[in-house]
């Protein structure tokens, strides 16, 4: 899967300390890629963009 184009943006549930770290991508046509922002060269995890959604609406807001 070529990355070249993916314009990476840190969750906002991530901290700043240096632990809880992800980055996703959205921009690339028919997935949405997951990765660790300590690990930017490591796997990353690909989901159908319906199966991001339904990911994301049940995920729970945690403060």
């Amino acid at each position: 899967m070529d990355l070249s184009g993916a314009r990476w943006r840190k969750s906002t549930r991530s901290n700043g300390g240096g632990g809880a770290c992800v980055e996703v991508a959205d921009n690339l046509p028919g997935v949405v890629v997951v990765r660790d922002s300590k690990d930017r060269c490591g796997p990353v995890l690909a989901f159908a963009p319906a199966a991001w959604r339904a990911f994301l609406a049940r995920t729970p807001d945690r403060p």
